[in-house]
């Protein structure tokens, strides 16, 4: 039977909730049924999910039914995906999630080609701690969208905070919070992540040396 075939069987027969019971028999194993059964129960929630799709053992996660899921997609082993009821979580082509990875998907996108480090997280939301008469986590939460572009990398243990965007091609260093956007093709490190260089910079110094000694 075709993957696909399966998928719309045992979405038809479980329905969401028996869906999340019947992954929890499979998310932790290691063995071939295993990572197969992984990839179908995507494939029977995810509102949309591509081909080649690999969830290692112990990747958990919350509204399956609000991601939208590309072609060539890992998940790496222990990642968390937060969704929620009435959000977004798209994950695009060729994404390569590392293991332990968080994200806080109530509003994110991640582009094409995007490396996700070890350990990275997302925080896509915070508490309006206006007042002081209310503890912190009982006042009112606000969702704020996260963008990731395409081929960006970002580095092991960072931490993007809400409503960032990090732009096309940059990079963001291990450990790095990330509270501002990131320019396109920039390099950011540091707490907070400040841009210290810009990718393609050693090339075109590179050119203009060439043409200055050719002139």
């Amino acid at each position: 039977m075709h993957m696909r075939e399966l998928a719309a069987q045992i979405r038809e027969s479980y329905g969401r909730e028996g869906l999340v019971d019947l992954y929890g028999r499979f998310a932790v194993g290691e063995g071939l049924v295993d990572r197969l059964m992984r990839q179908v129960i995507f494939m029977a929630g995810a509102a949309s999910c591509g081909s080649g799709l690999q969830v290692a053992s112990g990747v958990a996660f919350r509204h399956l039914e609000t991601f939208r899921i590309s072609d060539g997609v890992f998940i790496g082993g222990g990642a968390f995906i937060q969704g929620r009821h009435d959000g977004t979580c798209v994950i695009g082509r060729n994404v390569w999630i590392g293991p332990q990875a968080y994200f806080d998907a109530r509003d994110l996108v991640l582009g094409d080609h995007v490396g996700w480090g070890p350990g990275a997280k997302v925080l896509g939301s915070e508490h309006i701690a206006t007042s002081i008469d209310v503890p912190v986590i009982e006042s009112d939460l606000m969702i704020r969208p996260v963008r990731i572009e395409a081929w960006a990398d970002v580095g092991t243990n960072a931490v993007i905070l809400p409503g960032v965007t990090v732009g096309k091609g940059a990079v963001v260093g291990a450990g790095a919070v990330v509270t501002a956007n990131v320019p396109p093709f920039a390099v950011v490190a540091g707490v907070p992540a400040r841009v210290i260089r810009w990718r393609g910079e050693e090339e075109v110094g590179t050119a203009r040396t060439q043409l200055e000694r050719a002139g």
